[in-house]
C-alpha cells in the first residue's frame, strides 16, 4: 500500500505543470554617496586592471581615485593633484596597472603614477601643447598608446618615442579609441569621419561606409571575438569583424538600429562579462552581449526617473560592475549610483503546489485511478473480493 501511495503522489506531479525557482530580477538603484556638493563636470572614468580601483577625472584638472568594490566609502578614497586647471576627457590604464594616461584640454597627455600617487606630463608633451585632447588608450602589449585630438589627428606615445603623430588621419574629432583585449589591433570612432582601425605598425586605415554616422563610442568587449563594435547616434550599432592579418581590410556587417527605445547613446562602459554597457541619454543603460550578438536594456530612463529625478536628470560619466548586473554608476555631478538585481518576489510553493495538486485530482481522477488500478493486482484483487468475487 506504501508503494502504491508513493506511486500515486509521483504520478499526481508528473501532471503539474513546472514553476520557475524565482521571477525574472530588476534593478535596483541606490544613492551611495555625492563627492561633492557643487558639480564636479567628471568625464571619465577606468577601473584598474587588478578591479581594485576606479580612476576618474573631469573639469579644472580634477582626479580622484575610489575603490571599485566600496565606491561609496570615502575613507578610501585618494584625492589626486594635477596641477592643472583644463579638463580631462579620458583615462587609460596601462595593462600591468602601475600607472595610467590621462587626456585632456590644451595639451594635457599627463601620467598618474599608483607609487606615489602623483600626476605629471609624459615625455614629448609638449608636441602637443594646445592641442585638445579626446582619447586615449592603450594596446595590450603596453608597449604602446595611442592619443586622440578634436582635429583628428591621432599620436603614438611610448617613453622611448614620446608623442609621434600618425599619417594619413582626416580632420574630424576623435570621440573614443579601443585596443581589442590580445591583438594590438585598435579602432577610432570619429564624429564625421567614420571608424578607423590601427594596426600592429601604427598605419591608420578608415573603413569603407562609415562615414555617415556620428559616432560617439567603440568597444572590443569579448577578447574571444575578432570583433568590435562601434555605437553612433540614433541609437546605431554596427559590428566591425577585424582581419588579424590584414587590420587594414577589416570590413564592417550591416549598419543596426534601437528603433524601440527612446533617448540617445552618449557614451560606453565595459561589462563584467564580456558584454558594453551602453550610456543613454536621458539616464538608461542597455547591455550589448557581442558573443551572441543581443542587446537589452539594463536601466530604464522611466524606473530611473521615479527613483530619483534630480540624479536621473544628470548624465553617466563612467559604468563599472563587479560582478553580472551589480555596480556602480558615476554622474557627470559627482554622484555615486550602485546598481544590483532586484530581490525576486518570493511565491509560496507549498500553497501554490496544493492548489494545482487539487484541482488535478478532481478534473482528471477517472484517468489518475485507472492507471493505478490497471497497474496493481493488489488493488484489482481488493476489488473483485469487494464484489464478492474471486478472480480467475
Amino acid at each position: 500500500m506504501r508503494r502504491m501511495l508513493i506511486a500515486t503522489v509521483m504520478l499526481l506531479l508528473m501532471l503539474v505543470p513546472s514553476v520557475p525557482a524565482e521571477t525574472e530580477s530588476v534593478i535596483e538603484l541606490k544613492l551611495e554617496d555625492t563627492l561633492e556638493d557643487n558639480d564636479l563636470g567628471i568625464h571619465a572614468g577606468a577601473v584598474s586592471p587588478d578591479g581594485l580601483h576606479v580612476l576618474i577625472a573631469g573639469e579644472e584638472g580634477y582626479a580622484r581615485l575610489l575603490s571599485a568594490e566600496n565606491a561609496g566609502d570615502r575613507s578610501a578614497d585618494i584625492e589626486l593633484n594635477s596641477g592643472r586647471s583644463q579638463a580631462f576627457q579620458d583615462v587609460a590604464w596601462h595593462p600591468r596597472g602601475n600607472t595610467a594616461l590621462m587626456a585632456g584640454d590644451y595639451g594635457m597627455a599627463m601620467r598618474y603614477d599608483s607609487s606615489d600617487y602623483s600626476i605629471g606630463p609624459v615625455a614629448g608633451s609638449g608636441t602637443v601643447f594646445g592641442l585638445n585632447l579626446t582619447a586615449v588608450e592603450w594596446r595590450p602589449a603596453g608597449d604602446y598608446a595611442y592619443f586622440g585630438a578634436v582635429d583628428g589627428s591621432i599620436w603614438q606615445f611610448s617613453e622611448g618615442t614620446g608623442l609621434v603623430q600618425l599619417n594619413d588621419t582626416l580632420s574630424s574629432a576623435i570621440t573614443d579609441l579601443v585596443c581589442h583585449r590580445q591583438e594590438n589591433i585598435c579602432i577610432v570612432a570619429t564624429l564625421a569621419d567614420g571608424l578607423a582601425v590601427i594596426d600592429q605598425t601604427h598605419e591608420v586605415t578608415y573603413l569603407t561606409g562609415t562615414s555617415s554616422s556620428t559616432w560617439i563610442g567603440v568597444d572590443c568587449a569579448d577578447p574571444t571575438l575578432n570583433e568590435c563594435v562601434g555605437f553612433a547616434s540614433g541609437l546605431k550599432t554596427q559590428a566591425i569583424r577585424l582581419d588579424i592579418i590584414s587590420p587594414g581590410k577589416s570590413t564592417t556587417e550591416n549598419l543596426m538600429q534601437f528603433g524601440t527605445l527612446n533617448g540617445d547613446f552618449t557614451s560606453v562602459s565595459r561589462g563584467h562579462d564580456g558584454s558594453t554597457l551602453i550610456h543613454m541619454a536621458p539616464f538608461a543603460t542597455v547591455r550589448q552581449q557581442p558573443l551572441i550578438s543581443e542587446a537589452f536594456t539594463q536601466i530604464l530612463a522611466e524606473d530611473a526617473a521615479a527613483w530619483d529625478s534630480v540624479v536621473a536628470g544628470r548624465s553617466i560619466a563612467f559604468v563599472w560592475e563587479t560582478d553580472q548586473r551589480q555596480g556602480f554608476i558615476i554622474t557627470s555631478f559627482g554622484n555615486i549610483v550602485s546598481f544590483s538585481p532586484e530581490a525576486p518576489v518570493e511565491v509560496d510553493n507549498s500553497l501554490m503546489t496544493m492548489a494545482v495538486l487539487t484541482a488535478v485530482v478532481v478534473a482528471v481522477p477517472g484517468t489518475v485511478l485507472g492507471l493505478i488500478y490497471m497497474n496493481s493486482k493488489t488493488l484489482q484483487n481488493l476489488y473483485m473480493k469487494w464484489r464478492g468475487r474471486k478472480k480467475a
